[in-house]
């Protein structure tokens, strides 16, 4: 039989539960404008009822809080952690692309590539027309430095954009490890909170805020599993292993976590590439692969900024390695040497001479590193073969050897030697159009227009019959002198060829005196020319007579003749319209894609908040429902004071 105040509490428990809910809302409606607050809610169920030695067999015992509970759903999280990675790559595209539209843009108060080269090409006519004035000729190459120097802001715009975007992929990086420490932490008091069976609602809301602003910035995925207090058991200890994965690898996991460190390169991947590019890697010395496929978030988007090369990129099939001997200008081996002098030896005791090591990477695949007003490949960097890193200090490109395998011959420091038939390749795949396609575009069209116009120019030959130099030159990085394009063993322009003045060169390296050394950077007029302008010729032969101007009349062609001077297709003039119509395209779709992306985004997120936000009509009607349960449970004790009131005052008196 149970105790006679066993009603009383039966109602101490309603009492209580009600209470607690009454609580419970309060809280709710305290947070409703608290960012990443969930929606908590009592957790109740009967108490254990008795068992009676009477015919009804059990008492009911009333009611027992169980636990106070936030309410989440784990699909709409994943949903919303999905789509705020991928709204995160094109808010960075977007912003970039703007940038970089806003660059290319003209209109009537910015001058452009149009107006610069209408005028430089307006001025050449002038020349036409003004046989022999060197004034005029003046006026034209001083539009054509105007030429030059739209070319080299636009690159070093570029280059500041580039160094931009890598001053935000640190923040990213820093942002990330800052997270990663904040929920390491949050883990471990999470744990010593629930391992004494009670649930920790604002911590756990805390932990999922830092982890919707994580997947912003990277893809992310999150593993909770629950710890038995044995192993191979199956009593939970109320404490939880929290893993935090990015890019499928672990960020953080439990207490520990990792940290992206940034260290900028100490070369370059791309020719015209800003200094000091970051790369990441862990903390723990593992690669952190920021051009994966399946990347997100707002890292993604600046490395496709950054980076982005269109899928053009150096690689190819080692095909071999040679191994030569250093000699002196006398043709004597050049021996190691330890701090003292002596010569270093081997292991069995010889001298250690010092050695060249080259290999050979054939590029047959890939028609984009076979024409050198293409090539972004830098004088000097880092090459990988197979899994291994080398560092290579110059090349050579051969073309006529083997024209089926046309390859490069890159100086390594190491041998090479096993990995002939292995991919090689530099830099890695970035398929979008960011930073380095734009430089390489302009690269492209400054080496096509320089060489056309070279050609051309290069065919007159002054009163002493010596041919002239180019009208476009490229400036070296140190002094004043430029590479001038001219082969010294014959004193003529080193790839004419009168028949086929289209033809790409041939064979080239990183040190030679060709094309490759051009770049929008660095493009200049002849300063010979400048300086004396009858060094500018505009007649085949000087004996010809000042009114035949026919070298200014074919330099005029290269403006809308395809033979002379074909990029991408079109005219050089056109250069504008195609490098903006890529800007356009990719600007549109990141527009397009942000949109779209954030619309989905809000779509989850009141999805999510459907389930764990706070309304306040159904808190209001919340309160009104625990009030009256509270009231009626305070009734039930008030009603109860009365039994025993007269059960133990009223009775037997």
């Amino acid at each position: 039989m149970p105790s006679t105040f066993f009603g009383l509490n039966i109602a101490y428990t309603g009492l209580q539960a009600a209470n607690a809910w009454l609580n419970t809302t309060g809280n709710n409606i305290a947070n409703v404008e608290t960012e990443g607050y969930s929606r908590q809610q009592v957790t109740q169920q009967a108490a254990d009822a008795l068992r009676l030695r009477t015919s009804y067999g059990m008492a009911g015992s009333g009611v027992t809080a169980v636990s106070i509970d936030q309410i989440r759903n784990e699909y709409y999280d994943l949903k919303y952690w999905n789509s705020n990675s991928t709204l995160g790559i094109y808010e960075e595209r977007k912003s970039y692309m703007y940038q970089i539209e806003d660059y290319f843009n003209e209109t009537d108060t910015m001058r452009g590539f149009n107006t610069i080269y209408s005028e430089m090409f307006s001025g050449l006519d002038e020349v036409f027309k003004s046989a022999g004035d060197n004034t005029v000729k003046e006026q034209f190459l001083g539009q054509a430095g105007n030429l030059c120097n739209y070319f080299s802001e636009m690159s070093t715009n570029l280059r500041k954009l580039q160094e931009d975007a890598n001053a935000e992929v640190k923040n990213v990086a820093d942002q990330i490890n800052s997270i990663a420490s904040q929920i390491a932490t949050l883990n471990k008091q999470i744990n010593l909170i629930e391992c004494n069976k009670v649930v920790a609602n604002e911590l756990r809301d805390n932990r999922s805020l830092l982890i919707d602003e994580l997947s912003r910035y990277v893809d992310t995925e999150v593993q909770e599993t629950p710890i038995y207090t044995e192993e191979g058991g199956n009593i939970k200890s109320g404490m939880n292993n929290y893993t935090v994965y990015v890019g499928g690898q672990i960020l953080v996991d439990k207490y520990e976590y990792n940290t992206l460190d940034c260290t900028p390169r100490d070369y370059k991947v791309n020719q015209s590439d800003a200094e000091g590019l970051y790369d990441l890697r862990w903390s723990n010395g593992l690669d952190f692969n920021i051009y994966g496929k399946n990347r997100s978030g707002q890292l993604k988007g600046l490395i496709d900024i950054r980076d982005g090369n269109n899928d053009e990129y150096f690689h190819g099939t080692v095909k071999g390695t040679t191994t030569t001997n250093v000699t002196d200008e006398n043709g004597d081996p050049v021996y190691e040497l330890n701090d003292d002098g002596t010569r270093k030896l081997n292991k069995d005791g010889d001298p250690i001479q010092k050695k060249t090591y080259t290999i050979t990477v054939d590029v047959s695949k890939y028609q984009y590193l076979q024409d050198i007003k293409k090539l972004t490949l830098d004088a000097s960097g880092e090459i990988t073969l197979g899994n291994k890193i080398f560092n290579y200090s110059d090349w050579s490109y051969d073309g006529t050897t083997d024209p089926e395998h046309p390859a490069f011959t890159l100086t390594v420091d190491e041998d090479p030697t096993d990995y002939k038939d292995k991919e090689a390749s530099i830099g890695a795949s970035v398929d979008y159009q960011g930073i380095p396609y734009y430089q390489e575009q302009m690269n492209e069209w400054v080496r096509s227009f320089a060489a056309a116009m070279n050609d051309i120019e290069m065919t007159a030959k002054d009163r002493n019959g010596n041919y002239a130099k180019g009208l476009f030159l490229a400036k070296m990085t140190t002094g004043d002198d430029c590479y001038d394009f001219i082969s010294p063993e014959k004193g003529t322009p080193q790839y004419k060829d009168e028949t086929d003045p289209s033809k790409k060169e041939s064979n080239y390296s990183s040190t030679g005196n060709n094309y490759y050394q051009l770049t929008a950077s660095n493009l200049v007029v002849n300063p010979d020319m400048v300086y004396d302008v009858s060094k500018f010729l505009t007649r085949t032969t000087w004996s010809d007579g000042q009114d035949t101007q026919d070298i200014a009349e074919q330099l005029m062609t290269v403006k809308n003749d395809k033979s002379r001077m074909s990029f991408r297709g079109c005219s050089s003039q056109e250069f504008l319209q195609t490098i903006t119509a890529d800007i356009a395209l990719n600007t549109s779709a990141a527009v397009t894609f942000e949109k779209n992306y954030t619309d989905i985004n809000h779509a989850v997120e009141n999805q999510r908040q459907s389930v764990m936000g706070v309304d306040n009509d159904e808190e209001a009607l919340n309160l009104v429902k625990f009030r009256e349960a509270y009231n009626l449970a305070a009734k039930m004790m008030s009603v109860m004071q009365e039994i025993y009131d007269k059960l133990i005052n009223g009775t037997g008196v």
